[in-house]
């Protein structure tokens, strides 16, 4: 069962696989991105999601974390794509480094879709086929037509 993400990432960002040495220094690096992307300021970015950490890890097991956050003048949520070349300590549940990070940051009042979008990561994220592609893949086009596949069926046609 695929699960397409082109509805979060269609706004957001994929990164091309990096080298990052701390949890802070990957979400640094997804905050600059969807920053740059929306147009929102990359410290109100990092600081909302930093702030959810806090509260408790991310990491949702299997070298796979969901950092997300909700955003003042966000319209609807935005997911940002990275994959780390070595995991990262995430306090993962698993207690595995992560090296996939999906960041989905959410506007302020929505509560329903910013729970649906984070089902749907975690849906996408928890399938061993899925995981397995984006770590054998080469650069942010080959993520892209794993994460989306929707959309690039859509641009073959």
């Amino acid at each position: 069962m695929a699960t397409d993400l082109t509805s979060l990432l269609e706004g957001g960002v994929i990164l091309d696989p990096v080298a990052a040495d701390s949890r802070k220094q990957a979400l640094t690096l997804l905050s600059q991105a969807l920053a740059a992307k929306t147009k929102l300021d990359q410290r109100d970015i990092f600081e909302a999601v930093l702030e959810r950490e806090r509260l408790g890890s991310t990491g949702v097991g299997e070298g796979v974390a969901i950092p997300h956050a909700r955003i003042d003048r966000l319209s609807k949520p935005l997911g940002g794509f990275v994959r780390l070349e070595s995991g990262v300590d995430f306090d993962a549940v698993d207690e595995r480094p992560c090296d996939l990070i999906f960041m989905l940051i959410a506007p302020v009042g929505s509560g329903a879709d910013h729970l649906r979008a984070l089902a749907q990561v975690s849906r996408t994220l928890r399938q061993p086929s899925v995981r397995e592609a984006l770590r054998q893949a080469k650069d942010k086009a080959e993520i892209r037509k794993i994460l989306c596949p929707e959309a690039a069926k859509a641009s073959a046609a």
